[in-house]
């Protein structure tokens, strides 16, 4: 299970490999040729000696213009360390397997995007014996998807906006557009989606509000990370395990998204969500509140 931001950052591409040539052509616009291969490598790269060394994730692209090793770093945060340990990478991928690599870092913050675009250039100015550019996916050059149309036509890339940029003041529109296309695809893959972005949210308003909308479309909680949240629900007494209990926290959920999208809730309809303790009534208010425009369009078609 994914449980941090910097896994599910580079193990995205692992997912859906041809992700990455896409956001190195779409996003970076860089001519990268079209793989009509990827396979996962083994990112160990410790030698004899004791010294452990591994990237995040490393692909192996065969395309018409030859093959290419596609070196996924996550970062979080400067780490001048890197100036040693990514030239490093580099070449020893070379010669272990004679391809060309390419490196590709991916960061939620735009700081950090600048200092690993920046060239890594060893020897003395005016004649570098190595130089390092790494091409950088940041919030800076992902796109911001917020339409469902857009999402639902590269849901992997919709997940990616979702992932680079769910801190930003933009994270509600990302977060409802990807939920409604993640309905779109096989929902194995999209549980794995899901897990992506919870890991990757930061502020806990959009965390809680991301795990509200995998609520009401019923997403989140076939994977097991929905043990963990339950878990929390019961410490903090959202889940007493009767069915008051879970019809209470479930109209909480309901009021919660409509608060977040901006909606207004008027004191008749926050009474009638609260008092319901029919759980399929509140499950489909739940999955309206996703669409809706005004607070009573929840009880549209009562």
């Amino acid at each position: 299970m994914v449980g941090s931001s910097h896994e599910a950052l580079h193990r995205i591409f692992q997912k859906d490999p041809a992700l990455l040539t896409r956001a190195l052509q779409r996003v970076l616009h860089v001519p990268f040729p079209e793989p009509h291969e990827i396979a996962a490598l083994n990112v160990d790269l410790t030698e004899i000696e004791p010294v452990e060394r591994r990237v995040d994730t490393l692909l192996r692209a065969e395309t018409d213009e030859g093959t290419y090793l596609l070196v996924v770093e996550s970062q979080g945060k400067v780490d001048d360390r890197k100036r040693g340990s990514w030239p490093y990478y580099l070449s020893y991928l070379y010669e272990k397997y004679r391809c060309e690599p390419v490196l590709i870092v991916i960061t939620q913050n735009s700081a950090t995007a600048r200092w690993a675009a920046r060239p890594i250039r060893l020897g003395f100015p005016g004649w570098h014996s190595l130089t390092v550019r790494p091409l950088v996916l940041g919030p800076d050059n992902v796109p911001v998807i917020t339409d469902e149309r857009q999402a639902e036509q590269d849901v992997p890339l919709a997940v990616l906006s979702a992932m680079t940029h769910g801190r930003g003041p933009q994270a509600a529109p990302i977060l409802e557009s990807l939920a409604t296309a993640l309905k779109t695809i096989d929902p194995d893959s999209a549980a794995v989606f899901v897990q992506f972005v919870d890991s990757c949210l930061a502020d806990p308003r959009a965390k809680q509000m991301w795990r509200d909308l995998m609520t009401a479309i019923q997403y989140f909680w076939r994977h097991p990370l929905a043990e963990q949240v339950r878990e929390e629900g019961r410490e903090e007494g959202l889940e007493q395990g009767r069915e008051q209990g879970r019809a209470q926290a479930k109209a909480e959920m309901v009021l919660r998204v409509l608060e977040w999208r901006g909606i207004p809730v008027p004191e008749h309809v926050a009474e009638q969500v609260t008092s319901s303790d029919d759980p399929a009534q509140l499950e489909l208010w739940a999955q309206r509140a996703v669409r809706a425009t005004h607070a009573e369009d929840l009880f549209a078609e009562e």
